[in-house]
């Protein structure tokens, strides 16, 4: 599914027109994203969990060449799936 397939879907699911649905998506992106950004987490209940991890520095390899290389440390965002949500998918 395609954004525009899920602002579609979220204007017909709620009665919006499709202008309002894609702001309202556009809004919810930017405010998980300026969460995540200042390493807080947000939590729907039963649906999951989006939050931030450190990945630690270490040693990869490059594959053309075989020659170890060094991959600097970095914050990841992950997403956490909660009971609600499993049991849907299951």
């Amino acid at each position: 599914m395609t954004k525009q397939e899920f602002v579609d879907a979220v204007a017909d699911k709620a009665g919006l027109t499709k202008r309002d649905a894609g702001s309202a998506v556009d809004a919810a992106l930017d405010v998980i994203e300026g969460a995540l950004k200042n390493g807080d987490a947000i939590t729907f209940t039963g649906f999951g969990k989006f939050h931030v991890t450190r990945r630690a520095a270490r040693q990869g390899v490059n594959p053309r060449t075989g020659e170890p290389v060094q991959i600097a440390a970095a914050n990841v965002p992950k997403f956490s799936a909660g009971s609600h949500l499993k049991k849907a998918v299951n």
